[in-house]
């Protein structure tokens, strides 16, 4: 089979979370310019309109959806309106995401809370609807959670991300265990530094400089980085690939400091 053949989503209805700034808006792209129908998912309804108007210039499908990922109304909603618009979801990529910075023993509870809600409990809930969607659907799939290479190994100041990150990899590997017999394929991407709107104040000036000096190939990510892993997991390519996470990030994890 050729490669365009193996990867091609033509025909698949994609949901993406978190789909108005940063990774989600690469990828939805991504996923769209390989064929799939995307359901653009956030908070910021005009910037997915924005999202969506370029993705139909370019000859592909989408909807934008309003919604909050912790509120479970909204997200029955959003499944709700994506099948409406194309049919039953079979590519979730649960991307939705929140970090928080500061000392671990001056962490509030709600601060805690909130991490945690918005980037472990709403992976699972989202997954967890999604495959029951499928199954009832009769319909084979795969769901692609973002975790973060902070799941892998920790850093100062990140306790709440790196603890939420850390489940996203092992939920997907339960979940991975539960609904493989059903051809509902579930996998993670574990992303190194990328700037995004949410880290690009952390990552400027000298201290961007110090993190990037840790990255054996000497850069953060860039926007199509990611692209490969994505596609992979969510197309025939990557049709025994279950329970795995694809570190993305430069070779950051592997590199021994002496």
């Amino acid at each position: 089979m050729k490669a365009s053949e193996m990867f091609s989503l033509k025909g698949r209805v994609a949901l993406v979370t978190g789909a108005s700034s940063g990774l989600g808006v690469q990828f939805a792209k991504a996923l769209a310019d390989n064929g799939a129908a995307v359901a653009l998912v956030a908070r910021r309804l005009d910037r997915l309109g924005t999202l969506k108007k370029e993705i139909e210039g370019n000859g592909g499908r989408a909807a934008a959806i309003e919604a909050d990922v912790t509120d479970r109304a909204h997200m029955i909603r959003a499944f709700e309106s994506a099948e409406k618009a194309f049919g039953t979801v079979t590519i979730l990529v649960n991307n939705a995401g929140i970090a928080h910075g500061g000392r671990a023993v001056e962490m509030p509870p709600e601060e805690w809370r909130k991490v945690l809600s918005t980037d472990l409990d709403s992976v699972f809930f989202w997954a967890q609807e999604a495959a029951r969607r499928m199954l009832a659907a009769k319909k084979q799939g795969a769901i692609v959670n973002i975790a973060s290479v902070l799941g892998v190994a920790v850093s100062k100041g990140a306790v709440a991300y790196a603890t939420a990150k850390a489940g996203v990899v092992q939920v997907t590997k339960a979940l991975a265990v539960e609904l493989a017999f059903k051809g509902v394929r579930v996998n993670a991407i574990a992303p190194g530094w990328f700037v995004t709107e949410m880290n690009d104040d952390y990552l400027a000036g000298e201290h961007g400089a110090v993190l990037k000096r840790e990255i054996p190939m000497g850069r953060f990510g860039n926007p199509g980085d990611l692209d490969g892993a994505l596609l992979l997991l969510a197309s025939d390519a990557g049709s025994y690939i279950t329970g795995a996470t694809i570190v993305v990030d430069g070779g950051q994890v592997i590199q021994i400091k002496g």
